[in-house]
């Protein structure tokens, strides 16, 4: 306590020597709006936001006055008063993307590293790293430059999972694939590009001191021995397959290696530079009429680091995915995004499970909750143990499973995906999980506040910072929602493991918090004066509201029989939709694609036709190669906040697609098929497929076939125990009960 006097008494007295505000009382005057909770903001958030601002105090430092370099894409439209994306530098003592937030990794099933490929083919390949760039450069000055070009032609190869970018300009014309191979156990970045133009022209391979985010210093860059290609900082080597006709180096005193191609004396085997901003390319002639090839490899690893032995291991894409959950359905586009965003997710959950592959590549258990419930619902069942298998590393002594501190939702998540994952793969919780069950809910138990407080949050969850983008710390009912469905998902478990007194118990304290919250609810409706939920019991209706949407999705708690799960979904339509999309004011200001098909999911289940305007929303607003940004800016379309791959979002396409065929409602114990699926997808002469999936009844194979106005409707199921109720919602008709021994039944569209 002394100690913190002290070091606050010395804070004030240096900012009042400067003439700066007292930063003490500023933080003081902060902290007023929020309620008081244990910890104002998470630490991991705020060290990431400060590594995010230093880069971008960097980026300030260099980028506008160094406008002449060949920029990477975002730049080159941030920067540009003429375009959408502009934005005004002024007073901003950062400069970050805002605008252009897109990336796409590269990878493999069983392999954690995720090199990056932004949307004009500017390759990552660490994280954090340096950058290869490729162009086509004309003695005429009509120079093909991707990262400033308005459009070019990218897409996701789903075959081997490579990013593809193609660009032209006049008769030249520039092809570059990149991904992941295995080269002798280890894992290695290859671009392969093909080039064509006149004789005048060379194609350039250049490493740049940038990537996706901005500035990423090199500070030594030399030839190799042994064959062609750079040492970049003493540590990473870039290996070309051919001989260039030269190399070209440059310093930040000199400016970009893109002007020095004339120059003799830029033409050396080494160099330093002082500001860490070195640049160097590597030149290959072109002839007309002939198209140029160059490979580019570059090794992950120094050394062999080979992964946990497991049946991943080896395989590639095809093999991996041989026997995974298949999509065919009319529109070609939803069934490329949960391809796509199949592979988002199994590239992120090689070891670890991350929820980006950049700035976001690290554990949340939040993120993680739903990434790996998307992995049980296509059924790679032996991943999703294993991830959770890790979680107990990562609870404390006292059953808090913490990610970030002053998060309260993540013990309920942890629980409730175990219990999923019992229910959906028919075996029996490990007994290695037993302890951190028990000690999970418990936790859940003793921190919940007091019932019998005279305040509007009694017997509900502490203040705390949520789900990070609600707003200042508050008593969220996410938090609650998470709770309730973890104290049942524990019941759930302890009776499974033989303990029905603790089973008792744990499905008491389930009850004692819903009956807190349906009294918190009544309070804040005569207040609100509707019956609508906001994320606190403090806070008026706003976009913060869609947290309050988890009671329905995924967790189906049926509040209040969900009239006011349904007002809450009406009021964040008609108040928070921009471009179909829903827009979340706080923090991600942006139209955020995993938060949409939330609301899409609570619609989906309602029989609400507008599930499928938000699924159509999302779809248009995803990347060429099958990505969502964690929230895309509604003019540029792209991404403005967080991670450029937003491996949550993925899972939730996944999810959506899924649930559209086959969806459970546990609380009455049905099975429900189709409701998802839209009429215009049956009046087409087709077939359409979906499966295997993965219910907590077993698993399930759909297949529709459409002539003309007669739908035939067949499935192949292996069921855990009996066979499950089942209803079939197609959109649009009435509601058909079938047997759980049937496999078809036909319908007529007339």
């Amino acid at each position: 306590m002394f100690n913190r006097f002290i070091w606050k008494y010395f804070v004030r007295r240096l900012a009042h020597a400067h003439g700066f505000l007292d930063p003490v009382r500023l933080f003081t005057k902060i902290s007023r709006f929020a309620q008081p909770s244990e910890v104002l903001a998470p630490t991991e958030l705020l060290r990431a936001t400060a590594v995010l601002h230093a880069r971008g105090l960097l980026n300030t430092q260099v980028i506008q006055h160094n406008l002449d370099w060949i920029w990477p894409f975002w730049v080159n439209k941030q920067f540009d008063p003429k375009d959408d994306s502009f934005i005004p530098r002024s007073f901003s003592l950062t400069h970050i993307n805002l605008t252009h937030r897109n990336w796409t990794a590269v990878g493999l099933p069983d392999m954690e590293e995720t090199p990056l490929v932004d949307p004009r083919g500017l390759v990552t390949p660490f994280w954090d790293s340096w950058s290869i760039d490729v162009w086509i450069v004309a003695k005429n000055g009509k120079d093909l430059i991707p990262a400033q070009l308005n459009e070019v032609d990218q897409y996701l190869e789903l075959e081997d999972n490579s990013v593809v970018t193609k660009s032209s300009s006049g008769d030249m014309h520039l092809t570059t694939r990149v991904k992941m191979i295995k080269e002798e156990g280890n894992p290695t970045c290859c671009i392969a590009m093909t080039a064509e133009g006149q004789n005048s022209n060379c194609l350039v391979v250049s490493l740049r001191p940038y990537n996706p985010e901005g500035i990423s210093l090199v500070k030594d860059i030399s030839l190799l021995k042994r064959g062609p290609g750079w040492r970049v900082n003493k540590m990473h080597d870039v290996l070309f397959d051919i001989e260039p006709e030269h190399y070209v180096v440059s310093d930040f005193h000199h400016g970009d290696v893109y002007y020095q191609f004339n120059e003799k004396s830029s033409a050396k085997e080494h160099i330093s530079c002082s500001h860490e901003m070195a640049s160097a390319a590597a030149v290959f002639n072109l002839e007309k009429g002939k198209k140029r090839e160059v490979k580019v490899s570059i090794p992950l690893r120094e050394k062999t680091r080979l992964s946990k032995k497991s049946s991943d291991a080896g395989k590639n894409w095809i093999e991996y995915l041989e026997k995974s959950c298949q999509l065919e359905v009319p529109d070609k586009h939803f069934q490329y995004l949960f391809n796509s965003s199949l592979r988002t997710v199994i590239t992120h959950t090689a070891e670890d499970v991350y929820a980006g592959p950049y700035i976001y590549k690290r554990f949340w258990f939040r993120d993680a909750v739903f990434i790996t419930y998307s992995l049980l619902c296509c059924g790679f069942y032996e991943r999703a143990e294993r991830i959770i298998d890790r979680f107990h590393e990562r609870q404390g002594i006292s059953g808090y499973f913490e990610s970030q501190e002053g998060e309260w939702d993540s013990n309920g998540q942890v629980l409730w995906l175990i219990q999923k994952f019992v229910q959906m793969t028919n075996k029996p919780p490990k007994d290695e999980w037993k302890e951190m069950i028990h000690k999970g809910a418990r936790w859940i138990k003793r921190k919940r506040l007091a019932d019998n407080m005279k305040k509007i949050h009694a017997g509900l969850m502490p203040s705390g910072f949520s789900a990070e983008h609600f707003g200042p710390n508050d008593y969220y009912y996410w938090d609650d929602f998470w709770s309730i469905g973890g104290l049942e998902a524990a019941s759930y478990l302890a009776f499974m493991y033989g303990e029905e007194k603790e089973s008792a118990v744990f499905s008491r304290e389930a009850d004692l918090l819903r009956q807190a919250v349906d009294k918190s609810l009544q309070d804040v409706e005569s207040r609100i004066k509707r019956q609508a939920i906001p994320s606190s019991p403090y806070r008026r209706l706003d976009s913060s509201a869609v947290g309050s949407l988890a009671c329905g999705y995924p967790l189906q708690l049926n509040i209040q029989e969900n009239v006011r799960l349904s007002d809450t979904a009406e009021y964040l339509f008609d108040h928070c939709l921009v471009n179909n999309g829903f827009f979340h004011d706080m923090s991600h200001s942006g139209i955020n694609p995993y938060l949409t098909l939330h609301m899409a999911q609570v619609f989906l289940r309602a029989g609400d036709k507008r599930y499928f305007q938000l699924m159509k929303g999302i779809a248009d607003l995803a990347s060429p190669t099958g990505q969502w940004p964690e929230a895309i800016h509604p003019k540029t379309k792209g991404g403005c906040m967080g991670d450029g791959q937003h491996t949550w979002a993925a899972a939730e396409w996944m999810i959506m697609m899924r649930n559209c065929f086959v969806r459970e409602e546990e609380a009455v114990g049905k099975l429900i098929l189709c409701s998802g699926v839209p009429l215009e997808w049956l009046k087409k002469e087709n077939n359409i497929l979906f499966g295997p999936a993965s219910t907590i009844y077993g698993e399930i194979s759909l297949e529709i076939k459409c002539h003309q106005k007669d739908i035939l409707i067949q499935w192949k199921a292996n069921w855990h125990k009996e066979p499950p109720q089942m209803e079939i919602k197609i959109p649009g008709m009435s509601t058909v009960s079938v047997n759980g021994d049937e496999q078809e039944i036909s319908f007529n569209l007339t």
